[in-house]
């Protein structure tokens, strides 16, 4: 078990901002006498888990890791989840949560919380929109709310579809930094005032950072700097379509 432990340490010791290091740099990190950390690391490398490279020689992570990491992504079920996460919305608020996915040019609801009110607004696990659909409608808007939704990390619809239908999302990301799909609460203006709004806001936001952490995503501010432009001009326009093509009960 402690060689077990040992060699975990070492494959953890690399990081995106280090994925090269010498011996003495591995060694400095997991406190281990040379002869030792000498053993193990054949042992990762035969089992394909690191390899050497270059001189003076340097060890970075293998193959057999990304086939791992696989394995792991395959196991993941983004319904599964986010389920805990989209309930504790619908609790939270009262309202209907709902998570979506982005498959090619169609938004798709694919787990919905309803609002336990009588009045309320609902879409329906399965069905699916064209991202685009609605845009004639909102294209006056378009920019003004790409803006706004860039700056607050979450965009609002206020009945350009549906008159009546209030809702709030925001994004979440897979393990490439992607944007996958959004989560979302919506129900009627009657009960969706713009204080709720504000706090349905930060509620989703800290949804969608949440699935996406459990999706394998490591948000750091220079991805971010990185993702700008095309968070903003597609990824945030999928968004607000997808958060304004609601449809009533």
């Amino acid at each position: 078990m402690r060689a077990v432990d040992r060699a975990i340490a070492i494959l953890q010791c690399f990081s995106a901002e280090q994925p090269a290091m010498s011996v003495i740099e591995i060694q400095k990190r997991v406190g281990l006498s040379r002869p030792t950390l000498y053993r193990l690391l054949h042992t990762l490398s035969t089992r394909g888990l690191i390899h050497a490279e270059g001189d003076p020689q340097r060890f970075k992570l293998a193959q057999g890791v990304m086939k791992l990491s696989h394995v792991w992504l395959k196991g993941l079920e983004v319904v599964n989840v986010a389920r805990p996460i989209v309930e504790s919305l619908r609790d939270a608020t009262g309202e209907t949560a709902a998570l979506f996915s982005l498959q090619e040019d169609r938004g798709v609801c694919v787990l919905e919380c309803e609002s336990r009110h009588v009045l309320s607004i609902s879409r329906g696990v399965g069905d699916s929109m064209k991202i685009t659909q609605g845009e004639d409608v909102l294209r006056a808007q378009l920019e003004e709310g790409l803006k706004l939704a860039r700056r607050q990390g979450y965009a609002i619809s206020r009945g350009e579809i549906f008159v009546g239908a209030v809702a709030v999302s925001s994004p979440y990301y897979d393990h490439r930094g992607s944007v996958v799909g959004s989560v979302g609460l919506y129900g009627p203006n009657a009960r969706v005032s713009d204080d709720k709004v504000m706090e349905f806001g930060k509620l989703v936001c800290d949804a969608g950072r949440r699935i996406s952490a459990l999706l394998g995503f490591q948000d750091t501010g220079e991805v971010n700097a990185e993702r700008e432009v095309p968070r903003s001009k597609e990824a945030l326009k999928s968004n607000v379509r997808k958060a304004v093509n609601l449809r009533s009960k």
